[in-house]
């Protein structure tokens, strides 16, 4: 099982694409998931839910899908801003790390950044980027999308309750200033990264699709499909993620579990004291009681 959590309806209905059987999952405090399999592979079980906008509840959504599915690996897929001219509309980053922005103390003159920060497993790591071999993962796309040949970049990523559109306030240079190695910036990724570090150290991955450039212009792009391209491309490479992740229906079909090697017998030759036989009793028997 695989847990793919997002923010917004776009970016669930854009996964739900690729499933097939699903089925609602309620679970006993009303969250409710999407659950079935992916079209194509009846052994690769998803559940899908949705968050909603911010840190906190994706981490408190984070810690109740895991523990009601124990999943393999869990996700958080949806859409980004760039912060990077070269990311155009529609490609896909990959979290190598997660950046919480807003922890800090706060000074007369200055704010003094405490950031927090999560990583991305190096097993989670290897497999994605093995799909960009070839562009493997456009399999996963439109037909009409893949014209458009979206990249993959792996790199950090920017998180806070703030929806970010300006390159020149005070929020984006700090950003700049404190997480220039951030290519995009987003919501929920940091609730989500720190749930599943809390929970055991359950893998985890961030993937995101740039839906604008955080520089003034979101209402635009979001008008001109941003948002649908970024959530269908970032579906897509999530899913290609999740087949590569799991094993074929088959793959352990028929086989017997492993038998454990047969230890060699062991000939215990040694005396005891005054040459007698182990196992016979020798001298004063002590109350073991007594100690």
């Amino acid at each position: 099982m695989i847990v793919i959590l997002t923010a917004l309806n776009i970016e669930q209905d854009a996964v739900l694409e690729h499933l097939v059987d699903t089925t609602v999952y309620e679970h006993d405090k009303g969250t409710l998931f999407d659950v079935g399999t992916i079209a194509g592979y009846p052994g690769h079980h998803v559940a899908v839910g949705v968050t909603g906008a911010g840190t906190t509840t994706a981490a408190a959504l984070t810690e109740r899908a895991r523990a009601e599915f124990s999943p393999a690996v869990m996700m958080f897929v949806g859409i980004a801003g760039g912060l990077r001219g070269k990311l155009s509309i529609g490609d896909v980053v990959v979290a190598t790390k997660v950046h919480s922005y807003q922890g800090g103390r706060s000074e007369d003159d200055e704010f003094l950044v405490r950031p927090r920060s999560w990583e991305l497993s190096h097993r989670l790591d290897q497999k994605a980027r093995r799909l960009c071999r070839g562009n493997r993962w456009h399999d996963w796309l439109p037909e009409q999308a893949r014209t458009t040949e979206p990249k993959v970049s792996f790199a950090p990523i920017a998180v806070g309750d703030v929806v970010l559109d300006s390159t020149t306030s005070e929020l984006a240079r700090r950003i700049r200033a404190s997480f220039n190695d951030a290519v995009a910036v987003e919501m929920e990724g940091s609730g989500f990264a720190h749930a599943a570090a809390l929970a055991d150290q359950v893998p985890a991955v961030v993937v995101r699709g740039i839906s604008d450039r955080a520089d003034g212009g979101k209402a635009e792009a979001d008008r001109d499909g941003g948002q649908l391209i970024a959530a269908r491309n970032a579906a897509a490479f999530a899913v290609a993620l999740a087949v590569s992740l799991e094993p074929k229906p088959d793959s352990t079909a028929g086989s017997a579990a492993p038998t454990p090697p047969s230890l060699p017998p062991i000939h215990n030759t040694m005396t005891a004291r005054d040459h007698a036989k182990v196992g016979e009793q020798i001298g004063v028997q002590f109350n073991s009681e007594a100690r």
